[in-house]
């Protein structure tokens, strides 16, 4: 009975969540659009100063454009598309947006899981060396590390990528790194310090298996909480930093769609990109909540 409620609430739980996530996608997607209807020099093209044009065909050119000036008209039309699969086709590129965000997107997601990577086995290694040594110099240094790292921006840190010629999920990874470590050490620090951690080792208890059931359990919903935030962090500062390295994924899109005032492309990349930073914090929450409640 107590199973069966712990799942119907976890159900509603998920629900609110799906509808949550497709709510504020939506909305997210539409606001970029309105602050690129009403950002200076929207709908002033290139092609209407290239001498090579008639003048019959730079006004067929405004005309077109005038047809799609309407706020109201671009959003009822982008929904009545999107609501049967159609994400529209970039005026810049002349090519489907689906198409472009079906190439793009593996490109940040391989970019972005390999940059966690190297960031969550760098600050574990780095915070589980800092329990063996709790002095004053490794404490000192650590932070200063961190806090360096941490006062970089993503900008800067591409520019060092690109100087360097490293990958781009270094660059991620560089970014990711000082948010994850401090954290992670705290919180094994507390962790190893609770009173039923520290009867475990008078006992005796090895320290793997002081790990696995005394630490664990209880750093584990921070630590998946963690994972959703960092995940969105990394996806967020994969944005700059592909467009400065010039990778081909969803950064570089980005930027062109920017400089290009490319609607349709600048509104779909905004809803992916919220859509995949909401699914990972919404999935980090369920899976630190159901990681909870199997260990009541």
């Amino acid at each position: 009975m107590i199973k069966d409620e712990k799942a119907a609430k976890m159900f509603r739980h998920v629900l609110r969540r799906l509808l949550f996530l497709l709510c504020l996608g939506i909305g997210g997607a539409l606001l970029s659009a309105t602050l690129v209807r009403f950002a200076p020099g929207y709908g002033v093209q290139e092609r209407e100063l290239d001498p090579r044009w008639s003048a019959q065909s730079v006004e067929a050119l405004r005309q077109k454009q005038v047809l799609r000036e309407g706020l109201a008209s671009f959003y009822f039309h982008y929904l009545s598309a999107l609501a049967h699969g159609d994400l529209g086709e970039s005026d810049s590129l002349k090519r489907p947006v689906r198409e472009l965000l079906r190439q793009r997107l593996p490109v940040t997601g391989d970019s972005v899981v390999r940059g966690l990577g190297v960031a969550w086995l760098a600050a574990a290694l780095l915070s589980s060396l800092g329990l063996a040594s709790r002095g004053w110099l490794y404490e000192a240094s650590g932070t200063a590390f961190s806090s360096l790292l941490l006062s970089l921006p993503s900008a800067v840190v591409a520019m060092l990528a690109v100087h360097l010629r490293t990958p781009v999920f270094c660059a991620i990874g560089v970014v990711v790194f000082p948010r994850l470590h401090r954290y992670i050490r705290s919180l094994l620090v507390r962790s190893y310090d609770q009173p039923h951690v520290l009867a475990a080792r008078a006992r005796g208890l090895r320290s793997g298996a002081i790990f696995w059931r005394h630490v664990l359990p209880v750093a584990a919903p921070p630590l998946l909480a963690l994972f959703g935030v960092s995940f969105a962090i990394a996806f967020g500062a994969a944005i700059p930093i592909e467009a400065l390295c010039d990778s081909p994924g969803l950064g570089q899109l980005a930027w062109h769609a920017a400089l290009s005032r490319d609607l349709p492309l600048i509104v779909n990349v905004t809803l992916v990109v919220c859509l995949v930073m909401l699914v990972a914090n919404s999935l980090a929450d369920l899976a630190g909540r159901a990681f909870a409640g199997s260990t009541e």
